[in-house]
């Protein structure tokens, strides 16, 4: 047991050099708020597309891809059940109007993308990619539409928004959504493509990982840590992100058979800290962004702590 939290401890060690390097960097005037927008840019709409196609095709194959379909169950079930609790836990502990739809969309949406990527990377491989962007997909499309509809709510600035408008379908079916497409359709058509365009793919992907983690750490160069400060709000969100979400992802699997691999990494995914847009989206409509920086920061350092204790359990 003991073997297996050194272990996994070992494996995320990368991932916080990274995140301090990145810490540092910002710190140093080294990289900016400007640098930190050219490289989401840069992940979103290249690196992590290239990244996807190239995994898919270099890992699948039709027959391969069709027997995981069944596996997308557990993050629509498992986060679906997590909004539903989180409405009724924050109209229980009456949540302030100013932060309530952000307390419910990190209450069951979390950073699967720019935490959980890496971190899967390290403990399990390039086998796990398919699989975290399975999770990846459902998890973007319910903060899109349900987070970012409870997140307006909070605001002052935002008009008519809704979970069935041309501007949510935008935000859903981003370059990494499309590159996931691009690649399952090569999969199930049984393209294979040339080694230059497989080559250029993965150079232009393989910056993913430590981009994102380099941009994690420029965003909590940026908090105050003195305006950290642990209220009952908070320590239910860390129970909601660490505790709830995990244990209902891993009592699903046991009547959703998916692949060991799979289990493994929906259950790591389940625990990832809140989504780094959460702040960015509050901002933008003029709700509480602090305190989803906040949150952010806090649940990001916390993730580092539980991540190698569930993988004594799993």
């Amino acid at each position: 047991m003991l073997l297996t939290f050194f272990t996994s401890l070992e494996s995320i060690i990368p991932i916080i050099v990274m995140i301090m390097v990145g810490y540092f960097m910002s710190r140093a005037k080294w990289i900016d708020d400007k640098f930190g927008s050219a490289i989401t840019k840069y992940l979103l709409n290249i690196a992590l597309p290239c990244y996807m196609i190239w995994n898919l095709v270099g890992n699948f194959d039709r027959s391969k891809f069709f027997s995981l379909i069944s596996g997308i169950l557990v993050p629509l079930i498992s986060m679906g059940s997590m909004y539903i609790l989180s409405v009724l836990i924050s109209n229980l502990l009456k949540v302030p109007r100013r932060h309530k739809g952000i307390f419910r969309s990190i209450f069951f949406c979390s950073n699967t993308f720019f935490v959980g990527l890496p971190i899967n990377l390290e403990l399990f491989g390039q086998k796990s990619v398919p699989y975290v962007l399975i999770y990846y997909i459902v998890n973007t499309t319910y903060f899109w539409t349900i987070g970012n509809y409870e997140i307006s709510r909070d605001g002052n600035l935002a008009k008519n928004v809704s979970f069935f408008s041309k501007a949510t379908a935008k935000k859903i079916l981003t370059p990494a959504l499309l590159g996931f497409m691009v690649g399952i359709l090569l999969i199930i058509l049984k393209i294979n493509l040339p080694n230059f365009v497989m080559d250029t793919l993965n150079y232009l992907g393989f910056p993913t990982t430590p981009f994102a983690l380099i941009f994690i750490g420029l965003v909590l160069s940026s908090v105050k840590f003195s305006e950290l400060k642990f209220d009952r709000e908070l320590l239910i969100l860390l129970a909601a992100r660490f505790a709830l979400s995990p244990v209902l992802v891993m009592l699903l699997l046991h009547f959703i058979h998916v692949p060991p691999l799979m289990g493994k990494v929906f259950i790591i995914q389940s625990i990832m800290p809140a989504m780094t847009n959460t702040s960015i989206v509050a901002k933008g409509y003029g709700a509480d962004y602090k305190y989803a920086s906040i949150v952010t920061v806090i649940t990001t350092l916390a993730c580092i702590v539980v991540i190698p204790i569930f993988m004594i359990f799993i």
